[in-house]
């Protein structure tokens, strides 16, 4: 494998495991080996009688893991203060369950506590549960999300700042500090429609996706380079999430995505990396057999392993 690909892991947030003695030995055994990047997710709650299908499970239905997950945020900031140089990810926190100055300076806040180590990845979220928990619409939600990252970065990037919007508005005011990385921590989205993907390439670092089959992602990414050329801004990257449903022997040709065995992982590994990938992070929680943190670990080491 290219040196080029740099390789994250998905930290265990999720499920009965989850707490500070699986996030400080998890992170701190992908540290040691040479991770590059540790990561989060959302997920709000988990509804008895869910309104909408869960869209990463055959059936619709949510794994049992998602009944207890801890904050994201506030997960990040406990392994930064475990960590020493790993950079630190969210894929994703959906937008609309957050006020955007609230999130800026949460965010900044984990930026300057870390060293400048915040990869920050945002999604529009898809569960109308949720959305009703958090007081959210998904009523304009792309005309929402376009503001709430153009605010984003004028909180991040400006001293004063001033902001109006149809949705937003921040009167002239400080708001510091502002984040180590400059100009801003590097900004991801998950974009899987052509208004998302037209979004990522206007106003993000890069496309951070999941679940999507070799073929498409190209033909997507491809889309969104194409969209970030005529925005006049530079190749975006490309981040993968690597849910990975790990099995002991080999599965067929036509199986899905990071699905198979630990070397055919790494097969899925080089793929992505050939159509551009600059980052593949692995998510194992959702395994089977990955009960316990020295689970978590063992996968870990042999997808490190198959890699190299």
């Amino acid at each position: 494998m290219s040196a080029a690909v740099r390789l994250g892991f998905v930290l265990p947030q999720v499920g009965p495991m989850a707490g500070p003695d699986a996030l400080i030995a998890v992170a701190q055994r992908a540290e040691e080996l040479g991770y590059n990047s540790l990561w989060v997710t959302e997920r709000l709650l988990s509804p008895v009688a869910p309104r909408a299908p869960y869209p990463a499970s055959a059936d619709g239905s949510l794994p049992e893991q998602f009944r207890t997950v801890l904050d994201p945020v506030g997960t990040l900031a406990f392994v930064a203060a475990h960590t020493h140089h790993v950079r630190l990810g969210t894929s994703v926190l959906d937008i609309p369950y957050y006020n955007p100055v609230m999130l800026a300076r949460q965010l900044t806040t984990l930026d300057v506590l870390s060293g400048g180590r915040l990869d920050v990845g945002l999604g529009l979220g898809w569960s109308p549960d949720e959305f009703d928990a958090a007081g959210a619409t998904m009523t304009n939600r792309g005309e929402r999300a376009d503001e709430f990252i153009q605010l984003l970065k004028a909180i991040w990037t400006t001293d004063p700042v001033e902001f109006e919007g149809r949705f937003y508005r921040v009167g002239k005011s400080f708001i510091g500090p502002k984040p180590v990385q400059k100009p801003h921590p590097p900004l991801y989205l998950a974009a899987y429609t052509p208004g998302a993907m037209r979004r990522t390439a206007h106003f993000a670092h890069g496309w951070n996706p999941a679940g999507i089959p070799l073929g498409p992602m190209t033909e997507m990414f491809t889309g969104i380079q194409a969209m970030a050329s005529q925005f006049g801004r530079d190749k975006p990257a490309l981040v993968v999430r690597a849910n990975c449903y790990l099995t002991p022997e080999p599965c067929s040709d036509d199986r899905p995505i990071f699905v198979g065995s630990i070397e055919q992982i790494a097969q899925d590994v080089n793929a992505v990396e050939g159509i551009g990938a600059s980052e593949v992070f692995f998510d194992v929680q959702f395994s089977p057999a990955v009960n316990t943190t020295a689970d978590v670990i063992e996968r870990m080491e042999q997808l490190w392993a198959s890699t190299q």
